[in-house]
């Protein structure tokens, strides 16, 4: 099918109007890859205080843990698995990374998975692979909601382990490395790893007075694990954010430039279109111009 001018027009207005979103996407994307990474920087403090205490507690002594051994269970080896993905498409290939990175992780790991999913897509990801996760959570779409999203993690995840359903709690997700790329990363939260406690233990002290935990040991250190799980989900989730505003930037650059390239085509062929026309038309002038010119000079010669 021949394309006309009017034709031309309507596909060069489509192409404007469809980068147009393009950019404002491509902007949001920038915008929201900043407040995650200032977020997941923001943590560090935050995390490394935790971490002291958590090595004071340990320091102390001996101590029972409660928190992180759950009761009898049914199925000592079952594994509980938390995967950060998306709820929104234009991100690549975020959620296949992070779903097959899960799927390899757990399949080399002893019992049946118990997974969340954080995010549809990757909810179906999972499901399409055969490991059917047992509850699904909305992405978050700003740092305050990562808070509550994280409260919710937090109670599935400790109501399954007071019921004995699984001993241990995996979190898997993306994490920026630089500009668009990222690699999928896996974190062993529970129960918590000797070697990582007696790292803690051996940390220096940032001043010359040791600390001393007062009260019931056994409140303080099950409190600081709390908030070690809270932490270590918070930045799970906002460098999952992070990632997939990166992917979903990278996405819309390629489109712009797609976009672009596009709209050069169409505007060339529009311009040497209209540029035939206009020839066309030029020709049909002289034609007729000549044919005026020439129409009276032959008929003037046959008068007697």
């Amino acid at each position: 099918m021949s394309e006309t001018t009017a034709s031309l027009r309507r596909k060069i207005s489509s192409a404007r109007d469809l980068q147009s979103v393009v950019r404002t996407m491509k902007a949001l994307a920038a915008s929201s890859v900043g407040q995650y990474e200032k977020s997941v920087h923001a943590l560090g403090d935050y995390y490394r205080t935790m971490e002291l205490g958590l090595g004071a507690c340990f320091r102390a002594g001996p101590i029972s843990t409660p928190t992180v051994k759950p009761k009898e269970s049914t199925d000592a080896t079952a594994i509980g698995a938390v995967v950060f993905g998306s709820d929104q498409g234009l991100v690549g290939q975020f959620n296949d990374i992070i779903a097959d990175h899960a799927i390899a992780t757990l399949a080399t790991l002893p019992g049946k998975p118990h997974v969340w999913a954080v995010g549809e897509r990757v909810h179906a990801r999972l499901a399409d692979a055969g490991v059917t996760p047992i509850g699904l959570f909305t992405v978050p779409n700003s740092v305050k909601t990562i808070t509550p999203l994280v409260g919710q993690i937090q109670i599935e995840s400790e109501t399954h382990r007071a019921k004995g359903e699984h001993a241990q709690l995996y979190v898997f997700h993306n994490r920026l490395q630089t500009g668009s790329l990222y690699e999928p990363v896996s974190e062993h939260l529970l129960p918590l790893d000797a070697a990582w406690a007696q790292r803690l233990t051996q940390t220096p002290w940032p001043t010359p007075v040791l600390p001393e935990v007062v009260g019931n040991r056994t409140a303080t250190l099950r409190a600081l694990i709390r908030e070690y799980l809270f932490i270590s989900l918070f930045r799970a989730c906002a460098e999952s954010l992070a990632s997939e505003n990166a992917s979903r930037l990278a996405a819309m650059q390629r489109a712009d430039k797609n976009i672009d390239e596009l709209l050069e085509t169409l505007h060339g062929s529009f311009h040497r279109l209209r540029q035939s026309g206009i020839d066309e038309e030029l020709f049909d002038v002289i034609a007729g111009y000549e044919a005026l010119a020439t129409g009276p000079a032959s008929g003037t010669g046959n008068q007697p």
